[in-house]
């Protein structure tokens, strides 16, 4: 998993049917995009440092401002 700074990571609920967390990526502290990611959760503000796991989606910022300005 790679991210940037300005990304969005999106968790899933951890049942289904319940709503997952999304949030905005504010600093990548491991190599090469790598996590842990500080990251800003959109329902509460509050800061976190999180390790992904396999059910985390990262949506890429850059990539969509290229498509748009296309």
């Amino acid at each position: 998993m790679r991210a940037e700074v300005g990304d969005r990571i999106v968790l899933k609920g951890p049942v289904l049917g319940e709503h997952g967390r999304d949030g905005e990526i504010l600093e990548v502290r491991g190599a090469g995009g790598e996590p842990p990611y500080v990251v800003r959760w959109s329902d509460t503000g509050v800061l976190t440092l999180i390790f992904p796991g396999p059910d985390a989606v990262i949506h890429h910022y850059r990539r969509h401002l290229t498509k748009a300005g296309s």
